[in-house]
């Protein structure tokens, strides 16, 4: 039902992840049985959880960490890791610098022009340390860099900006990513990303991804939504996309998964984006806090160190335990953000979904008060979910 904003003008009504919950059915299971494998490019991983491409979040270290626990993490080839051959003293800069003149230091540092040697050099250091090599680049970057990404052999591209669409406009002067042709001819699985629209998601599966990133602005550094004002909150936004797949695979026979990227902090909020249609998730945050991360207790956007119009910010996060800690356990705190594939098991018991796709069926109710009611005391206290 669309809502009138004023004369000539009206909105359908958005959700956030916040603002809805998920419904026991009739039967529940152990936890233990519950199947959270998915596939991405052909590649199985058994935890749907991706750590998203940013400096703060993924390094060499990072990725090949990230595959031996069952996971994967994308590395940032437009970032640190590849305009410098030690990124370790840029990171300490990054670190340390006040907030007055972080956004001109990143602007400084990120000026580095990018090596194409780095890129095929951090791309076989992941795969010689036995890691799934999966990078991110954007539509620019694809169009200078990906002979060198295809000779090096990557297992996965992101093609990665705030918004992608395979109808781009541009300046005669300047030679748009064309994004099927790209799809086709990289000897490796590409996904494509960002969008928040079923039209946009049917476009760009019908031109090759063999995935769809959806989510505009909700991440924890991501300052978007902001400057540009534009978005769609994260429930609505998968379900949307998520439409959009079913109805491609029912026609062409081709699943092409899709996955929520960003905004999400929590194993329950991990569940709610599965619930509303997601096969997979993108998260960073949650990430920068490993001991293991490069980011030294902070995380920022892709997008903070642009020349033009900063669309991030650093932000800290702290360091709350390792890297296993974090995604498989034993938590050591109580605020959700800990054992990550733990809260989707038993999330997955307390439901009765088996796997994912059974996941993606269960019911969702409009709750805008699950978060805070009867929370009292631990909002009060600032303990639990009321940090």
């Amino acid at each position: 039902m669309n809502t009138q904003i004023g004369r000539g003008k009206t909105a359908r009504r958005a959700y956030g992840i916040d603002e809805i919950a998920l419904v026991p059915g009739p039967r529940t299971l152990d936890p233990q049985l519950a199947d959270t494998r998915w596939q991405l490019g052909g590649i199985e991983r058994e935890i749907p959880i991706i750590a998203s491409a940013m400096d703060g979040v993924v390094d060499v270290g990072m990725a090949v960490k990230l595959s031996q626990l069952g996971a994967l993490g994308v590395l940032n080839l437009e970032g640190i890791q590849t305009r410098y051959e030690d990124p370790n003293p840029i990171l300490d800069k990054i670190a340390a610098v006040g907030k007055e003149e972080f956004v001109g230091l990143m602007q400084t540092l990120y000026a580095t022009p990018i090596q194409p040697a780095l890129i095929q050099q951090r791309i076989r250091e992941i795969k010689a340390q036995g890691g799934i090599a999966a990078v991110s680049i954007t539509p620019a970057g694809a169009v200078r860099y990906g002979s060198a990404i295809a000779e090096a052999g990557a297992d996965l591209v992101f093609v990665q900006a705030t918004v992608v669409s395979t109808a781009h406009l541009s300046p005669e002067t300047v030679s748009p990513l064309d994004l099927a042709q790209f799809c086709a001819e990289m000897p490796m699985p590409v996904l494509l990303g960002n969008c928040v629209t079923y039209d946009v998601t049917l476009n760009l599966m019908k031109a090759g991804a063999a995935g769809v990133l959806v989510g505009i602005g909700p991440g924890a550094a991501c300052t978007s939504r902001g400057v540009l004002g534009v978005g769609i909150p994260q429930a609505t936004a998968v379900a949307d996309c998520a439409a959009a797949r079913d109805d491609y695979a029912q026609e062409t026979g081709r699943y092409v998964p899709i996955i929520a990227d960003g905004g999400l902090v929590t194993g329950g909020d991990i569940c709610k984006c599965i619930a509303c249609g997601a096969d997979g998730v993108m998260i960073g945050s949650p990430f920068a806090r490993a001991q293991e991360a490069p980011g030294r207790g902070f995380h920022w956007g892709m997008a903070t160190p642009s020349p033009v119009l900063p669309r991030g910010t650093r932000i800290s996060v702290g360091t709350t335990g390792t890297l296993e800690q974090i995604l498989r356990g034993p938590a050591q705190l109580d605020d959700g953000t800990h054992n990550l594939l733990g809260a989707l098991q038993t999330s997955m018991g307390t439901l009765g979904a088996k796997d994912l796709k059974e996941m993606q069926q269960v019911e969702v109710v409009i709750a805008p008060s699950l978060l805070t009611e009867g929370k009292v005391y631990q909002k009060a206290q600032q303990l639990g979910m009321g940090k």
